[in-house]
């Protein structure tokens, strides 16, 4: 079976704006979602920022005894499903046993992780929570989705560290076009702005470590000296194309490639030639019928690390050729809204998915000193309008996992 998967609903939330319209809005506006960390004090970091959700209110959408007992990123999951289901109207309409959710998260719930730990330490283990196992553990976002909506069919979260988003929204495709479920709730979610998470990271030398909101996450710049770290969610509702047309639902693209691939390389740098990121956007445009001349949107992994954003440049080449890569228009979106690790492939999706419908390319913002070695058209500073006949979303995680998931408007 090969039948056609598209979107339905989507939801976000995010550093730059709660629901994806006002997420959407802030990203063409070049609106910079990174600021100091406000959750811990970081006196003791070298790193200061991060890209923090603003105003959340988790009993929007859960009880406040639920939401006691769900780690933050599951309270971002949750509010980002809620808003793609209520979008997409599917509830009711499908078989529960033809539902599933494929739901990612590169941590898990670091937040209660370091909470009962310090507890342990602190008070004894009498003090740690009988709800520290089932919040922390990175399957439970995907159940409690399940669990909210009655989808019975699978509910399989990704782990696949900052690919995880992407894996899930590209392996929930796999599910429906090979006629395993006719609708699966697909995304990401992260919270990992907690000290241990960042003390972490401080001490690999990953983090951008500037003070200045508008110099720490700087994408194919020169300048650039690590990622700036960010929570949220990102949710798409992706149902089987006949099913979506014979309920009358809005269809908002269409899921036309996958590719996915191991740099089998190291455990957290990127194969340096590009070859394995390189492979799973080749895959993804085998996937989608891409065909030279056609007008590509790359929202890029783009991290702001030196090592990154060089073997993305290189990836692209790879799969496009040396002619056509030069002719994709490249932003990364991190430049805003900062790493949201497990999160970021399902929101950037979502961005490719509304450049799609809108013709227009949101920025890479404070993109003022060009790598000589990046040298794509990252479209720097301000929103592009243009038309757009294909856009992909790339995720390259610890590990040498890689996902591309490619995107048409439907026809």
């Amino acid at each position: 079976m090969n039948r056609r998967v598209v979107i339905t609903g989507m939801g976000a939330v995010t550093p730059v704006g709660i629901g994806v319209n006002a997420f959407w809005n802030n990203l063409l506006a070049g609106q910079n979602g990174i600021d100091r960390i406000t959750l811990f004090d970081p006196c003791n970091l070298r790193s200061s920022l991060a890209g923090e959700v603003k105003d959340f209110d988790p009993e929007k959408c859960q009880t406040a005894k639920d939401a006691s007992h769900t780690d933050r990123s599951g309270q971002f999951a949750i509010a980002a499903a809620v808003e793609a289901v209520e979008q997409s109207g599917v509830v009711g309409t499908v078989d529960p046993w033809r539902a599933a959710v494929y739901f990612g998260s590169g941590v898990g719930g670091f937040e209660t992780t370091e909470a009962n730990c310090r507890k342990l330490i602190e008070k004894g283990a009498r003090r740690v929570s009988p709800f520290f196992v089932p919040m922390m553990i990175a399957n439970m976002p995907a159940s409690m989705i399940a669990i909210r909506y009655g989808f019975q069919g699978q509910a399989i979260p990704a782990v696949t560290a900052c690919a995880s988003g992407s894996h899930a929204i590209g392996e929930a495709t796999r599910a429906i076009r090979h006629g395993y479920a006719d609708v699966v709730i697909s995304g990401g979610c992260e919270a990992p702005i907690v000290e241990v998470g960042l003390a972490g990271f401080n001490a690999m030398k990953a983090l951008a470590t500037s003070d200045d909101p508008n110099e720490a996450s700087l994408p194919f710049d020169k300048r650039r000296a690590g990622f700036v770290p960010a929570e949220g969610a990102g949710a798409l509702v992706l149902e089987e194309y006949e099913h979506a047309k014979a309920r009358g639902a809005k269809i908002y693209g269409e899921i036309v490639g996958y590719g996915t691939t191991c740099d089998a390389y190291h455990i957290t740098a990127p194969k340096p030639d590009g070859t394995g990121a390189g492979k799973a956007v080749a895959l993804a445009l085998e996937e989608a019928g891409w065909k030279p001349g056609e007008q590509v949107y790359v929202n890029a992994h783009g991290t702001g690390t030196s090592l990154n954003d060089l073997a993305e440049t290189l990836a692209l080449k790879l799969a496009f050729g040396e002619e056509e890569a030069r002719q994709l228009q490249i932003s990364s979106t991190k430049s805003m809204t900062g790493h949201m690790l497990g999160a970021a492939g399902a929101v950037e999706a979502i961005v490719c998915a509304k450049a799609l419908a809108e013709n227009v390319m949101p920025p890479t913002i404070n993109l003022l000193e060009h790598d000589p070695d990046c040298d794509l058209d990252y479209i720097p500073l301000v929103k592009r309008e243009g038309t757009v006949d294909l856009a992909i979303s790339n995720s390259f995680g610890f590990g040498g996992h890689n996902a591309c998931v490619a995107i048409r408007r439907c026809e």
